[in-house]
């Protein structure tokens, strides 16, 4: 007498989706069972998919009818065996062997001798199926993505909104979320630090431990944090309610950079060190210690240099003596940041001009966006440079839009620059006059950037726009005199010939510190649009 096992399948082991499924074909196939007089063995539940080939309890199954146990299945339907062609086809070798030796559903029998095409039909059907629901599946989560909707679980700070199908912001730990780039940006963190802050403040990993330091990682480099998501290896725009803006961002990627590359542990630091190029060949400086002194010198890759060695003393002087000379005095700077303060409150009268570049820019890159989608279409470029593209000239429009954003609200966005330019520049002549080495570095940074040399022994600069300016004001008016201070009703834009021509001593030194402040906003102006 042949032996049956009944099967029976559910495409997922979530409880709370097809929760009748399973009991309710065990009550049709024991009903069959018991209708049809057949000897059942056993019962196999499994809660898995059959897209792929490798379900444990189907290939368990299998395994113990090829060893005797029982001859044939009882299953609600075929595709409930196989929906993949390699289990489909096991099942019909097995079948014409006649190890199966009959298939029992609810609306008919297939036997060893019946024609394998209707069986074949009915499993490429199955087969089919599952094909183009995971092809329709895609295309909608890809539509979902175009939308500005993340097509999956939202990240940590952000909850899944079941009702509405959106995702909305985690009031308890959305705040951890944005401390914490916050105190990573500040580039005194390791990423270990910030799985600690995290824990503290309620962010930790499904077991209640602190998250790894990959999980800390990915949450730094998450798009999704500054409005932005990653789906299908593209990067699309999203309707979600951002955490930090995109230059906070930008700034924890500088630092997770910067922080990326391991660095060489010295016991005695040198703290010149980078700051300096060869003036002949432009290789780096570097540093070493001899007869208790540290020199200076050429590190000669290319070969062939002719520079001399220079005490670290001596340097120092030298560097001291630059940053005098880009002080700004502290009646200069009070001026200054009195005009500041006035432009800020008359910022309204050009905020539309600066507003209205700002929205062509936008528009411009969404046409850049488009034109590439379309090379990407007709097959011109890649996929990874269109990728690779796209990605730019989001993450650039995004940066714009922040800028928008601001001014569309009354702000200038030169401003605040603006200001800590002028806090810097006040502060030159406390830092030259000290030993503080570290500190004389980050202002000359600041200043020069990588465009200081050394050439025999002595120190050449090129300074920044905004610098230079303000060395030349140096140059041609003391610092104690206030009468220039005061500046003439022109407003802040005068012509160039204004500046310049038929003019008195008096004039033209209120001239240059109008100058000055014109050349300051323009900059920060160029900066911050870029």
């Amino acid at each position: 007498m042949t032996t049956y096992f009944i099967y029976a399948r559910k495409s997922t082991d979530v409880e709370d989706k097809q929760v009748l499924s399973i009991e309710a074909q065990l009550a049709e196939l024991r009903t069959l069972a018991k209708n049809e007089g057949l000897e059942v063995a056993a019962e196999f539940v499994e809660k898995r998919s059959a897209k792929m080939p490798g379900r444990p309890i189907f290939n368990d199954m299998l395994q113990r009818i090829q060893t005797g146990e029982a001859q044939g299945i009882v299953c609600w339907k075929i595709d409930r065996l196989a929906r993949n062609p390699v289990d489909g086809g096991q099942i019909s070798w097995l079948l014409q062997q006649s190890v199966i030796q009959s298939i029992r559903t609810h609306d008919r029998n297939f036997l060893p001798a019946d024609n394998v095409l209707m069986m074949s039909v009915e499993l490429g059907m199955a087969n089919q199926f599952i094909r183009d629901l995971s092809s329709n599946t895609s295309r909608g989560l890809r539509h979902k993505a175009r939308r500005g909707e993340f097509p999956g679980v939202a990240p940590v700070g952000y909850l899944n909104d079941t009702r509405n199908k959106t995702i909305i912001v985690d009031r308890k730990k959305s705040k951890a979320i944005k401390a914490a780039f916050e105190l990573y940006a500040q580039g005194n963190s390791r990423l270990e630090d910030i799985s600690r802050f995290l824990y503290e403040n309620g962010v930790r990993s499904f077991y209640g431990n602190p998250l790894h330091k990959d999980r800390a990682r990915f949450i730094l480099v998450n798009p999704f944090y500054y409005g932005h998501f990653r789906y299908g290896g593209e990067i699309y725009e999203g309707k979600h309610t951002p955490l930090v803006d995109k230059h906070l961002f930008d700034k924890v990627q500088v630092v997770l950079a910067r922080r990326g590359h391991p660095q060489t542990t010295e016991k005695e630091p040198k703290a010149l060190c980078g700051l300096l190029r060869c003036g002949e060949c432009g290789m780096g400086i570097t540093a070493e210690k001899q007869k208790g002194h540290i020199y200076y010198r050429c590190t000669k890759k290319k070969g062939g240099c002719s520079q001399p060695y220079v005490r670290e003393e001596i340097l120092a002087a030298d560097l001291s003596s630059i940053l005098t000379r880009y002080a700004m005095p502290e009646g200069w700077a009070k001026e200054l940041s009195r005009m500041a303060d006035e432009d800020e409150k008359e910022s309204s009268r050009t905020t539309a001009t600066f507003v209205h570049g700002l929205r062509e820019q936008v528009s411009d890159l969404s046409r850049k966006l488009d034109r590439l989608t379309d090379l990407y279409v007709e097959q011109d470029i890649d996929r990874e440079t269109y990728l690779a593209r796209k990605r730019g000239f989001m993450s650039e429009k995004k940066s714009v839009e922040e800028i928008l954003s601001k001014s569309q609200r009354g702000g200038t966005p030169w401003l605040e620059p603006m200001r800590e330019w002028i806090k810097d520049a006040s502060l030159l002549d406390g830092i030259a006059k000290n030993d503080d080495l570290p500190s004389k570095k980050s202002s000359l940074q600041k200043i020069f950037g990588s465009n200081l040399t050394l050439r025999n022994k002595k120190v050449e600069e090129i300074p920044a726009k905004q610098w230079a300016t303000l060395c030349v004001a140096r140059k041609n008016f003391s610092e104690n005199e206030r009468s220039f201070i005061l500046a003439p009703a022109v407003g802040l834009e005068p012509t160039t010939y204004w500046l310049t021509a038929n003019r008195s001593t008096i004039e033209l030194r209120r001239n240059m510190l109008l100058f000055l402040m014109i050349t300051l906003k323009t900059r920060f102006q160029n900066k911050n649009t870029k």
